[in-house]
């Protein structure tokens, strides 16, 4: 043990739990899956004791943003009370072309199944800083949002018109998905971003004992999601669409808001990873063979138009309804007709 301890302060990292967690952060080149490298960078990470963030000549790399608070525990954007926003964002542009977010958050609060609000968005965008009604961000965004929306507008606005959705439509919330924008896209709130995702699933993410993890992988532009939130330490695939062609030099964060309806929505953190094959150059050793973005999109994706049929109105019904009476009338006749002839020939060929 003394040897191990004098290791470590030879490495400048000096003694004790955390300067073995130190020295395992040195050691995050970690092999993953096919061959694919990930490190660790600090710059457009988010951890634990969040050092500096909020004060007011901070010297993190991190913002708050409206109601947002840090606690030594975790980064709360909204509390569990109405009509709040608030956000954090990260002050370096990524210049990482292949990257990996991994996101530990919370959700919780008082509110009973489908009477809580709003959800979360986790960002990458050219734009910062902004708040908006895309949970507590702005719409019109230019690069991607992951969100965590956890009350079903379109759902209750159906429900409400006595109106459902088929099976094979209806989603069933938490409603984890994703969107492309490119500056000029609004997100469907009324709609809960049906019109614009890109793919998605459910999440039960609510009042949790166990930890809640998202994980976002842009890899040779291919996204895809996955979650960790049943407490088994399993990821579970969520999205995963190729074609997603997203620029450089754009900023993480994270939003959260409120309405009517609450929730408590905690950032624990927000952990990103360079991506590299197997063999791949180093940033500055490649060819340029890959030309750059320069506006977000997804290849061969068109917004989806599954909204439901608009009720037809009294009139309209009626005429309907009059219709299907007055065919119902013409093929009595015409049955009672056919039926007259039929017996009178029959009567015919007896005599």
């Amino acid at each position: 043990m003394a040897l191990a301890k004098a290791a470590l302060r030879g490495l400048g990292l000096g003694s004790g739990p955390r300067a073995l967690l130190r020295l395992l952060s040195l050691l995050l080149a970690v092999q993953g899956d096919r061959g694919t490298e990930e490190y660790l960078k600090r710059e457009y990470s988010l951890t634990k004791p969040y050092q500096g963030l909020g004060a007011s000549s901070s010297g993190s790399h991190w913002e708050l943003l409206g109601n947002a608070m840090v606690t030594t525990q975790f980064v709360r954007l909204t509390p569990d009370l109405q009509s709040r926003q608030g956000a954090i964002w990260n002050r370096i542009p990524c210049a990482l072309r292949d990257w990996e977010l991994q996101v530990h958050f919370k959700i919780h609060g008082q509110g009973k199944k489908n009477l809580n609000g709003d959800g979360l968005g986790i960002w990458y965008t050219r734009d910062r800083m902004q708040a908006g009604p895309v949970f507590g961000s702005a719409d019109q965004f230019s690069g991607l949002g992951v969100f965590v929306d956890t009350y079903p507008n379109e759902e209750k606005q159906h429900e409400s018109k006595k109106r459902r959705y088929s099976p094979t439509t209806q989603r069933i919330f938490p409603y984890l998905s994703a969107m492309v924008g490119n500056g000029s896209i609004s997100y469907d709130h009324t709609r809960d971003g049906r019109p614009n995702e890109i793919g998605g699933c459910s999440a039960h993410v609510r009042n949790l004992n166990h930890d809640t993890f998202i994980v976002i992988r842009y890899l040779r532009r291919r996204l895809t999601v996955m979650i960790d939130i049943d407490g088994k330490n399993e990821w579970r695939d969520c999205i995963d669409v190729p074609g997603v062609r997203l620029p450089l030099r754009y900023y993480f964060g994270a939003s959260s808001a409120t309405g009517d309806l609450t929730d408590n929505h905690d950032i624990v953190s927000l952990k990103l990873y360079q991506l590299m094959e197997e063999g791949e150059h180093l940033p500055g050793e490649g060819d340029g063979e890959e030309e750059e973005v320069l506006t977000p999109s997804v290849d061969n994706f068109d917004p989806h138009e599954d909204a439901l049929p608009e009720p037809m109105s009294g009139l309209a019904l009626f005429a309907v309804m009059l219709m299907c009476l007055v065919g119902a009338v013409i093929a009595v006749v015409i049955g009672i007709i056919s039926y007259q002839k039929w017996q009178e020939q029959s009567r015919k060929r007896f005599y």
